[in-house]
């Protein structure tokens, strides 16, 4: 995969929609609800326990209040994913072909990683925007459907606001995705399993890979996703400047009107869904590609 004109590229790219996609849309349906309570958490100014947040949805929404805005991430994971492993393996392999032994240190697996997780971001704001809209108990009667929300965000703010809080989520997508690969990257290169051990013993050295990469990551990245969700969820008014303009502001204002543990707020929740979540979809991306090309992630 050196570059993007030949036919190695394309199909790279066709493997990673459907291993990745699969992966992603696997870990949304197992995890989703939670990805939902982070986004209150994130939302409120002031703090609730995750207990009395899940119970103000049911009462309020019932069971389908935890699924809301489940639409957009689920459209848009396969794309999202074929572009981030996509990705992932084009600056492994720039990173690779520099190294004098054509190795790939933990540190590159990171770097590779934080560069794909950045350039995913072009791919996936648009749907954070509206996912986020959809989460946020302001809206629960302003927008009943995905498409009413998206079509919204257009005719009130204009096309360009779909990409709102994309500067924190670039800086979110690349501490978290640098962490994560280059945990599994540390793993693969100081942890190593056996070439005939067992495929489960291969898999479950890859979900705690996954998982300690997604923990650290989380928690690295969680007040940039705070911000993010802030800045999403903000209607922007003619005349009316914009409460969070940019991701430092908006850090100094929030630990300025509400504290330092303001910044992680909804870490829990997040730790909840990411750290299994994580797992769940290295194994997942792993077992699809192995299907589909068997030689592939092994």
């Amino acid at each position: 995969m050196g570059g993007t004109d030949g036919p190695g590229f394309w199909e790279n790219l066709a493997k990673n929609a459907i291993a990745g996609g699969g992966a992603g849309v696997t870990e949304i349906l197992v995890m989703y609800p939670t990805d939902v309570l982070k986004t209150r958490a994130q939302l409120a100014t002031t703090s609730s326990s995750m207990l009395t947040v899940g119970r103000q949805i049911m009462e309020k929404q019932g069971i389908a209040g935890f699924y809301r805005g489940i639409i957009p991430p689920v459209l848009g994971e396969a794309p999202k994913r074929a572009w981030k492993f996509a990705a992932n393996d084009f600056f492994k392999e720039q990173f690779q072909s520099r190294h004098p032994e054509g190795k790939l240190t933990s540190q590159a697996a990171a770097a590779a990683g934080a560069l794909a997780g950045m350039s995913e971001a072009v791919v996936n704001c648009p749907v954070e925007t509206v996912k986020v809209a959809m989460q946020s108990p302001d809206n629960v009667g302003r927008f009943n459907s995905t498409l009413e929300c998206f079509m919204g965000i257009l005719r009130e703010e204009g096309p360009l606001k779909l990409y709102k809080g994309f500067e924190p989520q670039v800086i979110r997508n690349g501490l978290w995705n640098g962490a994560y690969f280059g945990t599994v990257g540390l793993v693969g290169n100081h942890f190593k399993v056996a070439d005939d051990a067992p495929k489960s013993e291969k898999l479950f050295n890859k979900f705690c890979a996954g998982v300690v990469g997604s923990c650290v990551g989380t928690t690295l990245n969680t007040p940039f996703d705070v911000i993010k969700s802030r800045m999403q969820n903000q209607i922007t008014r003619p005349g009316v400047p914009d409460k969070y303009r940019n991701s430092f502001q908006s850090l100094a204002l929030i630990v300025n009107e509400e504290g330092v543990s303001a910044a992680w707020r909804g870490l829990g929740a997040r730790l909840l869904r990411l750290g299994p979540g994580g797992g769940i979809m290295i194994v997942m991306y792993s077992a699809i590609m192995d299907l589909i090309s068997p030689e592939g992630s092994a």
